[in-house]
């Protein structure tokens, strides 16, 4: 419940052992016309999405793995405010689970505290009709066990924490910082309150970084993220702005 009695926002969860991918059943329900605040969460997913046209997979059981349907207020070229919320919620449950706060790597992935090992990552679609934003799906997948950090660079809460972590814990916790985030995505100054949040916990500002895109790759030091949600990197050759790529941190003397 919110406070004043108030139904929570995200109080319907659908579960399921197996799917395919927890935001394709999200979209679906969206596209049916589901209230916003409807979460689909999964054991495990045979087709997990990623950034980029990638996929992500884990361990059945293993991981967090979970889509929420929002329909926020808000120009299409705004949605990237909403994603950033939801991955704050993350750390803010992570920190209120684990007494560990990780860090945000541009745009939206959660690594380590004092490292660069990947947690989770957070993948957002929009639904568009008429160029008008009517929903937006954002799905998370967050390794928790120790058997879902099983690729090169990745980790797991349990292995950074070095406690048996519970995931429906850790669900209802998320669930609960993402009303009190999306709310401040709503209200007065809401994207530059979040904006203010994501620069203060993003481990990639102020770091060398190397940019990858889908043709050619820079490298710079990373050095602000703007209001439209693009990664500034100064180079020698002069200031650029990303909107989309990979980035790797790059260790000094790299």
């Amino acid at each position: 419940m919110r406070p004043g009695g108030e139904p929570a926002r995200f109080g319907v969860i659908r579960r399921f052992e197996q799917l395919d991918s927890t935001n394709r059943v999200v979209l679906e329900l969206a596209g049916e016309g589901a209230a916003e605040g409807v979460v689909v969460v999964a054991d495990h997913q045979t087709a997990g999405r990623g950034r980029r046209g990638r996929t992500w997979s884990a361990p059945p059981g293993s991981a967090l793995l979970a889509s929420v349907l929002l329909r926020p207020p808000v120009d299409p070229e705004d949605a990237h405010i909403v994603a950033m919320a939801v991955a704050l919620a993350a750390t803010d449950a992570c920190l209120d689970v684990v007494g560990m706060r990780p860090r945000l790597k541009w745009p939206n992935d959660l690594v380590a505290p004092h490292g660069e090992e990947k947690l989770a990552g957070i993948l957002g679609e929009l639904v568009l009709v008429g160029g008008r934003l009517v929903a937006m799906v954002v799905g998370m997948g967050l390794n928790v066990g120790r058997a879902a950090a099983t690729v090169p660079g990745a980790a797991s809460l349990e292995d950074l924490a070095r406690l048996p972590v519970d995931r429906e814990i850790l669900l209802a916790s998320w669930l609960g910082h993402l009303e009190v985030r999306y709310a401040q995505v709503l209200g007065p100054d809401g994207p530059r309150r979040v904006l203010a949040s994501y620069r203060r916990h993003c481990a990639t500002l102020g770091r060398d970084v190397r940019i990858e895109l889908d043709h050619g790759s820079f490298e710079g030091r990373a050095a602000d993220v703007t209001e439209a949600g693009h990664l500034v990197v100064d180079t020698d050759a002069g200031r650029r702005e990303v909107t989309a790529a990979d980035v790797v941190h790059l260790r000094p003397g790299a």
